[in-house]
């Protein structure tokens, strides 16, 4: 969910223009961080789940807790919003946002919170890459530079060809690359609202888990059912402070908090399930760290740079 409303939250951010003050810009960071700390408890709820039941029986628990919350919240109002001029780019956006949660929820199945939220967090520069091949926008040498070291850093997580890899690596790797894509698809169907497309997300989702889970389905145990809540709760939550923050503050001032997560991850993984991460991990994680923060100026100071050219009355 956080891609759908992260990219949303950016693109309504640009059409309207705003610059906001410092108190702004305060009060979303206080917002993401807040909201980068539920979608990490999140997480952490589904890895423990899916220790006991398959993970499409989790990735359905997560869509379908989302859809039922929207329903109390919209009611009569929900067929209109399922309206969209682009119904074609909203099923593919939706189906990207399907396929990333997917992945992650399982590869948490088989390898530690932290290593895949540090693999998940490519996704940053991937944006950056893709906005480059399918939507023709300007990426110089610098910029490439900073994608190969992120992907440089999900190599010494995954560490292919040595006796300490797991093939279950690949699975947030994949899921990296179905949130990029559906971030590129989010700018495509920009001109619907916000909540047309969250809606998208979340009947696609429950309808298509939905036709998977009676093959895999588990009875819930009694003492399950809060962490079945807890998904839902944290989710719909996280993704609603996500969308304020993006709508109080610029987008470019809080990119770079979006990192944090990595921090939550590794506590959560270390309080919950006694998993530290090795120190390749560690350093794995710090060059993706770095190369998302370096992309991310690159794309400020060329932002900066436009709008100077823009406004110079020269």
């Amino acid at each position: 969910m956080r891609a759908l409303a992260q990219g949303f939250a950016r693109m309504r951010l640009g059409r309207q223009g705003l610059r906001r003050p410092g108190s702004d810009h305060a009060r979303g960071i206080a917002l993401l961080l807040a909201a980068i700390l539920g979608f990490t408890l999140m997480d952490a709820t589904a890895k423990h789940l899916t220790q006991i039941y398959h993970p499409a029986q989790v990735i359905w628990a997560r869509f379908v807790g989302n859809l039922l919350i929207f329903v109390l919240i919209f009611r009569g109002r929900m067929f209109p919003l399922l309206r969209t001029r682009q119904p074609a780019a909203q099923f593919a956006r939706a189906a990207m946002q399907l396929g990333s949660v997917g992945l992650f929820f399982t590869s948490l199945q088989y390898i530690g919170l932290a290593e895949a939220t540090a693999i998940m967090d490519l996704n940053p520069v991937l944006i950056t890459l893709g906005a480059a091949v399918f939507l023709h926008e300007k990426i110089g040498p610098r910029r490439v530079a900073g994608i190969a070291a992120a992907l440089l850093g999900a190599m010494l997580i995954i560490r292919p060809g040595f006796g300490v890899f797991q093939p279950a690596a690949l699975l947030p790797l994949a899921g990296a690359f179905t949130f990029a894509a559906g971030a590129l698809l989010t700018r495509i169907v920009r001109g619907d609202a916000v909540a047309t497309s969250v809606l998208w997300s979340a009947v696609l989702g429950s309808v298509a888990t939905t036709l998977v889970v009676p093959f895999v389905w588990q009875p819930i145990a009694g003492a399950d059912l809060w962490a079945f809540a807890l998904l839902a709760l944290f989710g719909t939550t996280s993704q609603y402070l996500l969308v304020r923050a993006f709508s109080t503050a610029e987008a470019g001032v809080l990119a770079p908090f979006g990192y944090t997560g990595l921090v939550w991850a590794g506590l959560w993984g270390w309080l919950f399930f006694g998993q530290l991460p090795d120190l390749w991990t560690i350093t794995g994680a710090a060059v993706i760290v770095g190369a998302g923060l370096y992309v991310w100026s690159r794309e400020a100071r060329a932002a900066q740079g436009d709008q100077c050219a823009t406004t110079d009355p020269r």
